[in-house]
């Protein structure tokens, strides 16, 4: 599996501290008062903030993972744990996996179930457990944060929902649901998700939008309000095309916040498998552009269609004190635009520490 790690010339340049100091979720700008992004009390020079802001820094990798035909479920956990160890190897606090990267479960039944799409469904539900089990384990030992591969869960009514799954190194988990579906998710009979949720963690307050959630300002918006700082996009795409709409969003969702959003995709073909037969994408970490942050927004991208593993280091704190005081504001003057007084939803708080 190969590695794919770069960091910014800026931030390695302008770093105050040569450790990694985990994330508070609380911003500095408005103490006392996490996720709070308007302009009340604040009135920064921009030299006395980013002289003084206090380095939050958190390590981050991102899976582009094959979906493979593999011969048990018992692979498969190996194959998780491979690259949970890999990932965490390298110090990092959080490793996140792709959308419907549970699918690869129904690969390890027999063909007339991993060929039918909702035989596949259900047996992908009916073995979540399973693997979320192992996911605990390897969280603990490795003390690192997963957001686990999502897949159909099954409601009592009986419908599936597309499911994320992140879990804490304590053994916490936390679930978001995708709200949004996509047209071909709509023609397998995925109901939407619900509701939106940010997570407290020892890393800080986290994020997830499933893949097409991500190309919808006002979800990241309300989690941004409600204090994320760092926003997870598994993504499942076939095309080409279809990695560049959920880049492309997770770029202007970042921008739009000063946060971070870290992207994660299945690749490979699967002609085995109804649901995930093409996957094409590359993982990505992206902030805002803005000097001593990153020139590009890219502090880490992968090579399209390759297997790897995408590594980055993302200092909050930093961008904390871009929000108050960088070249643009673009989190703070959101609400300047027209229709920027409408209602958000939200998110429900879900406390992983």
């Amino acid at each position: 599996m190969a590695t794919v790690e770069r960091f910014p010339r800026d931030l390695d340049r302008n770093r105050s501290t040569s450790g990694w100091v985990k994330a508070t979720g609380r911003d500095p700008t408005f103490p006392g008062t996490p996720g709070m992004l308007g302009r009340a009390a604040l009135d920064p020079t921009e030299e006395g903030v980013l002289a003084t802001f206090q380095p939050s820094v958190v390590r981050v990798a991102a899976a582009q993972y094959p979906i493979e035909r593999l011969p048990s479920l018992r692979a498969m956990l190996d194959k998780l744990a491979r690259w949970v160890a890999d990932a965490a190897a390298g110090g990092t606090e959080i490793v996140v996996f792709p959308e419907y990267g549970a699918m690869e479960i129904a690969g390890t039944c027999e063909d007339a179930i991993a060929g039918d799409l909702a035989r596949s469904l259900a047996a992908v539900a009916d073995r979540l457990p399973e693997i979320d089990a192992h996911l605990v384990t390897l969280a603990a030992v490795h003390q690192i944060h997963i957001l686990a591969p999502s897949g159909p869960s099954r409601r009592a009514d009986g419908r599936y929902v597309n499911a994320a799954r992140l879990i804490a190194p304590n053994g916490k988990i936390g679930v978001q649901e995708k709200l949004i579906r996509t047209p071909f998710e709509r023609g397998w009979g995925i109901a939407p998700g619900e509701p939106l949720r940010v997570f407290e963690t020892t890393l800080g307050r986290i994020g997830v939008l499933i893949c097409y959630d991500s190309e919808f300002p006002l979800l990241a918006r309300a989690q941004a309000e409600a204090g994320a700082r760092l926003l997870l996009v598994p993504s499942c795409t076939e095309r080409v095309s279809g990695y560049h709409r959920v880049r492309t969003g997770a770029l202007a969702r970042a921008l739009e916040n000063t946060v971070a959003a870290v992207t994660s995709p299945t690749i490979g073909d699967a002609p085995w498998s109804p649901a995930v037969d093409r996957n094409s994408g590359a993982a990505g970490v992206y902030v805002p552009a803005e000097a001593g942050v990153s020139d590009t927004g890219v502090l880490a991208e992968g090579r399209v269609n390759e297997t790897m593993l995408v590594h980055a280091t993302v200092d909050l704190g930093r961008l904390d004190a871009v929000r108050a005081a960088g070249e643009m504001r673009n989190a703070l003057d959101w609400e300047l635009q027209p229709g920027a007084d409408r209602t958000l939803p939200k998110p429900e708080l879900v406390d992983l520490r």
